[in-house]
């Protein structure tokens, strides 16, 4: 008998990564493919993708991709697509008209432009012998956010990403409570949903909450406006175009996300601006800053960003004064809470005015359900199984304690698999189908795949401790012991270590000599010091810097 198999392959317990594969005998669907954050301690690191060697495997063994739907424009779900559509085969890619037009815009910056055609709402769409699928409308942070709903030769799935139940949008599309209730009498499956804000007990907050908040900060700001949000944001980006309407302000975009997203959002009809409004940015300071709100990329402190090079006093174009006042007007993504506030901090330390959601709550509405918007949810749909996704661990049971048990489910019928353990369906009954060692790809710079836990060790090291570098020179054969040289970056500085440098510099004379009546070849000869030198420094000042050892002709 053949089984649905549902693959995480962005992993599970994350908030970011998003890509699920949906299989049946020899057909596969994708749904979103989205980029991760490094952690602190991925140095160097821009982005993560999801691991597709799973994937690659199945096309090999004769499988073949018969779609794929994308769920909505944030870059945790669609923006790994310029980076893995170059190695997989030619297939259609549906979604709704702005996150069709956020995706292609991300591919057009990458190796394999694609087109992402539109699918209307609760049209039904056929992919393959197996599949088919129909999008319904839900509120979240990003307009066009749809929840998909997939039939199966084992039954409905219904894919619930990321959204909350505004009852009073900012674009007015409400989510599509009718559709939805009615696939109560279709006995779904199974049912994946947002669980990320399952900790909070009451409703989140209405979208349009933000909008005079955002007002009211630029009623209180003699200089320029900076806010930066995420890139994505249009809901967020129309309500501070707004402000700035009532205001007189005019508006700049600055960073290459959030330049290309407002040209999307506003050729589409998604965001509206009076004329005239748009100042081009290298024109910027004809305009008053009394009279000026800068819109930047980099709301997460990411490095290199628009928002952090004006922070550093690096950026080109922009330069953030003591009478402007900084307005993050987004949350912290879990475990980027260093980069966040991290830049907060760097502006605080020179004595700019930053306004966060800590200090003035409605400048952030979440655009993630919380507990008793979840239960809202499935109690509508009433599937079979549920699988909590998009949250971390600690999300993904919660929402077993606080919302599904509610509702009558057991530990049985409330999935929280490991990450990359695969859920097979067969007659209607769960089953695992084995798990996959996930291991996601890291960009960094032009490379991908290329840096490995190694390389990140090596960074870690060199950022904690430093480097000393032993110069042994040798002539004719022979080690010149008296003329030993120690470089050091980051660990010691050297004209007041006299002491290390004497103590290492005894270690090399003595291990050399101990080793030249073995005869030991150069390349053991430096590994060894490179060995005993780190134990030995250990020891003496408990610290471990990365030793590099080098032997060279004269």
């Amino acid at each position: 008998m053949s089984k649905l198999k549902i693959v995480p392959l962005g992993g599970l317990g994350n908030v970011t990564q998003n890509m699920f594969l949906y299989e049946y005998e020899n057909e596969i669907l994708i749904v979103d493919c989205g980029i991760g954050f490094p952690d602190s301690y991925m140095p160097g690191v821009d982005v993560l993708i999801p691991d597709i060697e799973y994937l690659l495997q199945e096309l090999e063994a004769g499988k073949h991709v018969v779609g794929m739907v994308l769920s909505h424009g944030h870059d945790d779900h669609i923006a790994a697509t310029p980076y893995i559509m170059p190695v997989l085969p030619q297939f259609p890619i549906y979604a709704s008209a702005l996150t069709a037009g956020f995706a292609e815009q991300r591919m057009r910056d990458g190796e394999d432009p694609r087109t992402v055609m539109v699918a209307g709402d609760n049209d039904t769409i056929k992919l393959g012998q197996h599949f088919s699928f129909r999008l319904l409308p839900v509120t979240h942070s990003v307009p066009d956010t749809r929840h998909i709903v997939i039939t199966t030769p084992e039954g409905i799935i219904y894919h619930g990403s990321d959204f909350k139940l505004d009852p009073s949008p900012v674009d007015g599309v409400l989510t599509d409570i009718e559709h939805i209730s009615q696939l109560k009498e279709e006995n779904v499956l199974c049912m994946l949903i947002d669980c990320l804000r399952v900790e909070y007990r009451d409703w989140v907050e209405s979208e349009a909450k933000a909008g005079p908040a955002i007002l009211q900060a630029m009623q209180e700001t003699e200089g320029k406006i900076v806010m930066t949000l995420m890139s994505s944001h249009i809901h967020r980006i129309q309500q501070t175009i707004d402000a700035c309407e009532k205001l007189g302000r005019k508006v700049v975009f600055i960073g290459r996300s959030v330049e290309q997203n407002v040209e999307i959002a506003l050729r589409l009809g998604k965001l509206k601006m009076p004329e005239g409004m748009k100042v081009d940015k290298r024109h910027m300071e004809e305009v008053d800053d009394k009279k000026l709100c800068v819109i930047v990329a980099g709301a997460q402190g990411q490095e290199g960003s628009s928002l952090m090079r004006a922070v550093y006093g690096e950026h080109r174009i922009l330069r953030i004064n003591a009478r402007d006042t900084v307005i993050f007007s987004a949350d912290a993504i879990p475990g980027n809470e260093q980069a966040y506030f991290g830049a907060i901090d760097e502006l605080c330390r020179n004595k700019v005015h930053v306004l966060y959601p800590d200090v003035m709550p409605d400048l952030h509405k979440s655009g993630h359900a919380s507990a008793p918007e979840q239960q809202e949810l499935l109690g509508l749909v009433r599937p079979k199984y549920v699988m909590p996704v998009g949250g971390q661990d600690r999300h993904r049971y919660k929402f077993f304690e606080l919302v599904a048990s509610q509702l009558g489910y057991d530990e049985e019928h409330v999935l929280i698999p490991d990450s990359g353990e695969i859920i097979g369906f067969e007659n209607r009954t769960v089953s695992n189908e084995g798990s996959l060692n996930l291991r996601p790809q890291i960009v960094d710079g032009l490379g991908i795949g290329d840096v490995g836990p190694m390389v990140l060790s090596d960074r870690r090291t060199l950022g904690q401790a430093g480097i000393v570098m032993v110069l042994v020179p040798k002539s004719k054969g022979e080690y010149d012991l008296r003329n030993v040289k120690i470089v050091s970056r980051g660990f010691v500085f050297m004209k007041e270590a006299d002491e290390v440098v004497q103590f290492i510099k005894t270690e090399v004379a003595a291990l050399v000599t101990e080793e030249l009546r073995k005869k030991t070849p150069d390349s053991q000869l430096k590994a060894m010091l490179e060995k005993r030198l780190s134990r030995k420094l250990y020891k003496v000042i408990r610290r471990e810097p990365m030793i590099v050892a080098e032997i060279f002709e004269v």
